[in-house]
C-alpha cells in the first residue's frame, strides 16, 4: 500500500518487552532528524478512567512521544478498558474490531506526518478476532516491519520464529531492535551475536536497561538507534 519512505509497522517477540518503549524511542529520534512522526497504537487493552477520559499508558506514550498531535482517537481507534487478550476483550466489551477502520486511521496520519509507526498489539500472531490476527492486520496494512527483540532467556527462539512469521507473510523485515528487559540476563552480547548471525536485516541497535522517566529516557534510546540502516 505504501511507498512512503519512513513508514513502519512495529512488532515484538512477545508482549511486555518494550515495543511501546522502543516505538516512542523511533518517533523521537525522526523527530530529532526532523522528520515529523506519528504513533499509532490502534488497538489498545487497559484503561483507567481519569478526569472523565479513558486512558491507556501505551497510547498516552506514543501520543506524547509523537512530534505531531493528534487526537486519542485517531491515534488509538479502539481502546478498550480490560488489560487481556484484544480477541477476549472485544467480544466481551462488544466491540467489533474492524481492520477497515485501522487501515484508516494509518492512511489518515499519513497526511499529517512524515513518518508513521503503527505499534502492534503484543507478538505478531495475536489473535484480535476469530478470524482476524495481528499478522492479518500488519499485512492489510502492508508496512514494513521492525522487530522489537526482548532480550531475555528464550528471546532467540521468539525472535527466529517471529522473523519467519514476517516473512511468510509476504511483509519486508526491515530491521530488529535489541531492548534489555531481563538485566540479570547471562550472556546478553553473546545472544545478541547470535541473533545478529541468523536475522538477515541490520540491527538498527541495541538498548541498555534506562531508568530516566520519559522523555529523557526515550531521547537516550534513540540515541541508541541508527536509523541511516533502515532501507
Amino acid at each position: 500500500m505504501s511507498m512512503r519512505q519512513h513508514d513502519y509497522f512495529i512488532t515484538g517477540t512477545d508482549t511486555e518487552i518494550g515495543k511501546t518503549f522502543v516505538t516512542s524511542a523511533l518517533l523521537q529520534a525522526f523527530s530529532q532528524q526532523g522528520i515529523s512522526s506519528l504513533g499509532l497504537k490502534p488497538i489498545a487493552s487497559g484503561a483507567e478512567l481519569r478526569d472523565g477520559i479513558w486512558h491507556n499508558e501505551d497510547v498516552d506514550s506514543l501520543m506524547q512521544a509523537s512530534s505531531v498531535k493528534r487526537s486519542q482517537s485517531e491515534v488509538c481507534p479502539y481502546l478498550m478498558q480490560t488489560p487481556a487478550a484484544p480477541h477476549i476483550v472485544a467480544a466481551r466489551e462488544n466491540v467489533r474490531l474492524d481492520p477497515q477502520v485501522i487501515v484508516q486511521a494509518y492512511q489518515q496520519a499519513t497526511m499529517h506526518a512524515d513518518a508513521v509507526m503503527v505499534e502492534g498489539v503484543g507478538g505478531f500472531h495475536v489473535p484480535l478476532l476469530d478470524d482476524l490476527s495481528t499478522a492479518d492486520l500488519a499485512q492489510q496494512l502492508n508496512l514494513p516491519v521492525i522487530l522489537v527483540v526482548g532480550m531475555r532467556l528464550g528471546c532467540i527462539n521468539h525472535a527466529l520464529l517471529t522473523a519467519e512469521a514476517i516473512a511468510a507473510r509476504g511483509l519486508r523485515l526491515a530491521g530488529w531492535v535489541a531492548n534489555t528487559v531481563d538485566t540479570a540476563m547471562l550472556f546478553q552480547a553473546e545472544n545478541i551475536e547470535a541473533l545478529q548471525k541468523r536475522i538477515h536485516v541490520p540491527m538498527l541497535g541495541h538498548i541498555p536497561r534506562l531508568h530516566d522517566a520519559a522523555p529523557l529516557a526515550w531521547a537516550k534510546a534513540g540515541a541508541c538507534l541508527d536509523l541511516n540502516l533502515l532501507k
